[in-house]
């Protein structure tokens, strides 16, 4: 009989916050369908977003993050065309373009004249830089409160990672802390973490 110190951590996915049957499906397909199968799905990788550059230095193809001020903003009067947000900085412009775009919700992110913080690739389009979707914009004071280092994970189509990410998150918070097997004495000799301390470490690069 499992001990019921362990509950916790065979609980469905599908019990997690913002978690319904359609992304569970997902998660089941690319980690397990319990909440111990999120602990043991690693980041492949992470995103540092600490690092930043002007428009004219960044990098293409690498994610970078922008400091720059909301110029203009120009709707598409075309479905199929996309809104376009024009931002600076003191090194040129910008444009930030999305597709299928709510245009009140980027006029509350993106208000004119105000400074956003905005993370993504940096392509070229006709000559001009510019953002498709960016993966983050926020605010000069939720900038200096978010996350510097993320973990990326393995994921599947349909599985956005901001939910996985979410998701696994949600997961490390529910594990119960267990008691350790090592001897404690000989545990703290080498300097080595407790369980559940080690687990967010592993989800925490």
């Amino acid at each position: 009989m499992r001990p019921q110190i362990l509950y916790p951590l065979f609980a469905d996915v599908g019990t997690l916050q913002g978690i319904g049957p359609r992304f569970a499906k997902l998660i089941a397909k690319v980690a397990g369908p319990r909440i111990v199968d999120l602990l043991w799905h690693l980041p492949v990788s992470l995103i540092d977003w600490r690092r930043q550059a002007t428009i004219a230095t960044a990098p293409p193809e690498d994610v970078v993050t922008l400091k720059l001020t909301v110029v203009e903003h120009f709707p598409s009067k075309v479905k199929a065309r996309p809104y376009k947000v024009r931002a600076s900085d003191d090194s040129g412009f910008v444009d930030l373009v999305f597709f299928r775009a709510h245009g009140d919700y980027l006029k509350n992110a993106l208000p004119v004249g105000e400074v956003r913080y905005v993370s993504g690739k940096v392509e070229r389009y006709d000559g001009r830089p510019q953002i498709t979707h960016p993966d983050r914009i926020l605010s000069e004071d939720a900038f200096a409160k978010a996350r510097a280092i993320e973990p990326v994970y393995g994921g599947t189509e349909g599985l956005p990672q901001k939910t996985l990410t979410r998701t696994v998150t949600q997961a490390v918070e529910r594990a119960p802390q267990l008691p350790e097997w090592q001897d404690d004495a000989w545990r703290k000799k080498q300097g080595w973490p407790d369980w559940h301390a080690a687990l967010r470490a592993l989800h925490a690069p």
